[in-house]
């Protein structure tokens, strides 16, 4: 089973486990970055707990997601579309001033990551802001029918060494979800230096 068959197989029971998770924390950050009415888009938007709390904060949300029964999920939740397609299949017309990349990119393969984040940071405007988690390690590995790619800050640089994106801050955080709290992301804000 492929991660994507995963999520499409399991969508609502993981629905239900990370629609209401508090990640408000990691909101300001990346907002703080953001002019008003910002083109967001939120990349592996999952429940939509994210795209949602975005449209009501006023931002212009875009969110796609590589399940597609997760995204009609998420589509019903936040009332507005969510395209399905892969990080590599966006529309390189699209164009925004910040990218959600909330637990997402960790089911990227480590080799296909640097293009992955060059293709998502190549439809960000010059300063853009460009937020992403990963599960914090050095590992490539399957656990319970999906792919991961772990990360911790030097992996992360050598992912970005090639592309337009620069780290401006990295911070570890712990899982909200109860019963996770010995499980530990890295997250990372990353700024867009060059066009």
């Amino acid at each position: 089973m492929s991660t994507i068959e995963f999520y499409d197989t399991n969508s609502q029971d993981f629905f239900d486990s990370t629609v209401n998770a508090d990640v408000s924390g990691l909101y300001q950050p990346f907002i703080s970055h953001l002019p008003a009415k910002a083109r967001v888009l939120d990349a592996g938007c999952g429940s939509g707990r994210d795209s949602k709390a975005f449209i009501d904060l006023g931002f212009n949300v875009t969110s796609i997601d590589a399940s597609a029964e997760l995204a009609k999920a998420a589509s019903e939740y936040i009332g507005q579309n969510v395209a399905v397609c892969t990080f590599d299949e966006i529309d390189t017309e699209l164009e925004f001033d910040g990218i959600w990349a909330c637990a997402s990119l960790l089911h990227v393969e480590v080799n296909a990551l640097p293009n992955t984040f060059n293709v998502l940071a190549n439809t960000l405007v010059k300063g853009g802001v460009f937020y992403c988690s990963f599960k914090y390690g050095d590992q490539e590995r399957n656990h319970n029918g999906r792919f991961f790619s772990d990360a911790n800050e030097v992996r992360l640089q050598q992912w970005l060494s090639q592309t337009s994106l620069n780290i401006e801050r990295t911070w570890i955080t712990t899982d909200v979800r109860p019963g996770r709290d010995s499980e530990q992301w890295l997250n990372a804000i990353l700024i867009k230096i060059t066009q």
